[in-house]
């Protein structure tokens, strides 16, 4: 990445600043693989509240993750709350997803992957009907002992705003970058703390339109106020 040095330096002050922000991590670790892919499934473009959430749902409706992989996408929709775009879109994912892990290993478990190396690990995680990178990332942190930072939409807009990150870079890149300056075993730390910090910020471009508009509307109450009187003075 571009201005690595630069970025470098902000990145370790910003995990210094959000260490004593908030409290200490409880990492997440899950001893079947398919079981965080799930996860960062549905948590991918919801709040880690609305995920956990879910989650929980998810435990209490359906009998087992086969189960789920035979559901109609309807009816996960309706598990997971309101028929939206997003819930739509992690509905149909999830049934992918699980379909063609059974597909593979005529199962609904990735346990196979906990017996290869890393890398063909990640490799046959990428090649599954559905996952995307954040969905890779997070299995391998959680589930497979690898080296990765995932990273929602919402971590990476923070960190474009804040210009924690070159505004050119993708994903991969930013993800690469931030994987070479927080080791191993700082990376789930940082990526819960990042997580938190970006879902709690609120949008910019809403404060300033609404400390815009006050004023103008006030204005234009009192422009409407000098024409009125005018208006009946004349009449008089």
């Amino acid at each position: 990445m571009k201005n690595s040095k630069e970025y470098s330096k902000k990145v370790h002050e910003l995990y210094r600043s959000l260490k004593r922000k908030y409290p200490k991590v409880q990492r997440a670790i899950y001893n079947e693989p398919v079981e965080a892919l799930v996860y960062a499934i549905i948590s991918e473009n919801m709040s880690e509240t609305a995920a956990q959430s879910a989650i929980k749902r998810f435990g209490d409706y359906f009998v087992s993750l086969n189960d789920l992989r035979v559901s109609r996408t309807e009816e996960v929709i309706e598990v997971l709350g309101a028929d939206t775009p997003v819930t739509r879109d992690i509905a149909s994912t999830l049934t992918r997803v699980l379909r063609a892990v059974f597909e593979r290993y005529n199962t609904v478990s990735l346990e196979a992957l906990r017996k290869i190396s890393k890398r063909p690990a990640r490799q046959t995680l990428e090649k599954m009907d559905g996952t995307s990178y954040f969905a890779v990332n997070y299995c391998m942190l959680t589930s497979l002992q690898g080296h990765a930072i995932p990273l929602t939409k919402k971590m990476i807009e923070y960190l474009r705003s804040d210009q924690l990150v070159h505004p050119d870079a993708d994903e991969q890149q930013i993800e690469g970058f931030l994987a070479r300056q927080i080791s191993a075993k700082n990376a789930y730390e940082f990526y819960a703390l990042l997580r938190r910090q970006s879902e709690s910020r609120k949008s910019k471009k809403k404060r300033k339109t609404t400390r815009k508009t006050k004023p103008e509307a006030k204005a234009k109450t009192k422009k409407k106020t000098k024409k009125t009187t005018k208006t009946k003075s004349r009449k008089k």
